[in-house]
């Protein structure tokens, strides 16, 4: 939890992926995500945190499905939505925040 909360508090936006192994939309997304990394490498930090692994972190930011996804910057939430999304909309997110 305190590399999470060291990792969302840098001034670079770092798109959290709210995820569970047995969750199938989140397979779906899971190759999306990946892709839009390798994309924002330079601007942007890709995560995936295990909801099933992460129990706390999953209830402090208050996930109840998945895939969950939110942008931090500097241990702000900036943007939060559920669902698979396009890596095109995606990216056009992130870019609001670099």
């Amino acid at each position: 939890m305190k590399q999470f909360e060291e990792l969302i508090s840098g001034n670079k936006p770092v798109l959290v992926d709210f995820f569970a192994t047995w969750c199938g939309p989140c397979r779906v997304i899971s190759p999306i995500l990946e892709d839009l990394k390798k994309k924002v490498e330079d601007k942007a930090i890709v995560v995936k945190v295990d909801v099933d692994e992460e129990e706390d972190l999953s209830l402090k930011y208050n996930v109840q499905s998945v895939p969950t996804l939110m942008i931090f910057k500097n241990g702000e939430l900036l943007w939060r939505e559920s669902g698979i999304r396009q890596a095109h909309l995606l990216e056009q997110i992130l870019e609001k925040y670099y």
